[in-house]
C-alpha cells in the first residue's frame, strides 16, 4: 500500500486492513500505533514528499529530454572548442531561513526579522571553471536586465581570449529568455549560441544544485543580523568552488542514460544513485 500510495496515512492504511476481505480476512481490528510500529520495523518512515508533475514524464516531455541530451553530446563531439555556460535567476529574501532546529523539552525558537523585505533575485552563469558572473538585482528579473548580464558576460569571457570558443548557454524556457531582443543578441553574437531546457527538467541543470548550496550558505551567514543580505549573497557565491560545480555537472550528465532510453525520472535526486549500492549507475 505504501509503495503504491507514497502519501498514504495510518488511518487510509487501517481502513484498508480491517476492509480487505482476502490478504487481511482473519483482521478485525488493528491500532494505529501497531501500524507505525510495524512501518518502523520495516525502515517505512515518513520522509518529505517531492511532488512530480504529471507533465514531467509525458511522452513530450521524453521526447524533448531525448532531443536535448542527443544535441549536448553531438556537441562535445565536435572537435570546435566549445564551453557550456548554465544561467539561471533566483529570488532571495528576509523571510528565507532554516525550517528546522534543536531544543530539549520546548519549542527551538530564532529570532527573525518582522518585515518580509524586497525580494532581491541573484542571476548566475557558471561553468566547469567555476563562477564566471553573478548579480544581483532588487526585484524580478526581465530583458532589460537579461541584456545586461549577457554582455558583462560576454565581455569577461572574451577578454584576453588566446583560441577561439564557441559558448553555449543553457538556461530554461522563461518567458524573457525567448524574447526577440535576446534572440537578436545571440545572433550579433555568434560567438554565443543558447540552448533551451526541456521543460520540467530541472535535474539536468547543475545550477539548480549551486542555487540550493547558495541559499544553505546565505542562511548560515545570518543575513541583516549580521551583514546586509546582498552582501551575504555575494559571499556565498565566493565560497562555491569550481570543483563542486564539476560534480553537480556530472551529476547532471548521469541522467543522460535515462533520457536516452525514455525512462520516467520520478525526482530530481536520482533514485537509482542512492542509498542500494548494487543499484548505482554512475560511474566510479
Amino acid at each position: 500500500m505504501v509503495l503504491a500510495n507514497n502519501a498514504i496515512t495510518l488511518r487510509e492504511i487501517q481502513v484498508n486492513i480491517i476492509g480487505d476481505d482476502g490478504i487481511f480476512s482473519n483482521v478485525h481490528q488493528v491500532s494505529l500505533s501497531t501500524l507505525a510500529r510495524i512501518l518502523k520495523k520495516n525502515q517505512l518512515q515518513m520522509k518529505q514528499l517531492y511532488r512530480v508533475p504529471f507533465e514531467r514524464n509525458s511522452e513530450r516531455v521524453k521526447q524533448l529530454q531525448h532531443a536535448y541530451v542527443e544535441r549536448v553530446l553531438q556537441m562535445d563531439a565536435e572537435e570546435i572548442p566549445h564551453e557550456f555556460i548554465y544561467m539561471d535567476e533566483a529570488g532571495f529574501n528576509l523571510s528565507k531561513s532554516r525550517r528546522r532546529g534543536r531544543n530539549i523539552g520546548h519549542r527551538a525558537i530564532i529570532n527573525v526579522p518582522g518585515q518580509r523585505g524586497g525580494n532581491i533575485t541573484l542571476c548566475a552563469a557558471i561553468t566547469q571553471n567555476g563562477v564566471h558572473l553573478r548579480h544581483a538585482n532588487m526585484g524580478p528579473y526581465n530583458t532589460a536586465h537579461i541584456l545586461t548580464f549577457l554582455d558583462q558576460l560576454h565581455n569577461i569571457l572574451t577578454v584576453n581570449q588566446i583560441q577561439q570558443m564557441q559558448y553555449i548557454v543553457i538556461w530554461d524556457n522563461v518567458s524573457f529568455h525567448r524574447s526577440a531582443q535576446v534572440h537578436n543578441w545571440f545572433q550579433q553574437n555568434p560567438q554565443f549560441s543558447v540552448l533551451y531546457l526541456p521543460p520540467y527538467s530541472p535535474f539536468l541543470n547543475p545550477i539548480e544544485e549551486f542555487f540550493s548550496t547558495c541559499r544553505w550558505k546565505v542562511y548560515d551567514l545570518q543575513p541583516q543580523a549580521q551583514v546586509p543580505l546582498t552582501e551575504a549573497m555575494e559571499e556565498a557565491c565566493d565560497q562555491i568552488d569550481a570543483i563542486a560545480i564539476q560534480g553537480w555537472i556530472r551529476h547532471a550528465r548521469r541522467f543522460f542514460p535515462r533520457c536516452l532510453a525514455n525512462e520516467d525520472i520520478a525526482c530530481d535526486v536520482d533514485e537509482i544513485l542512492w542509498p542500494d549500492p548494487a543499484r548505482r549507475r554512475d560511474n566510479p
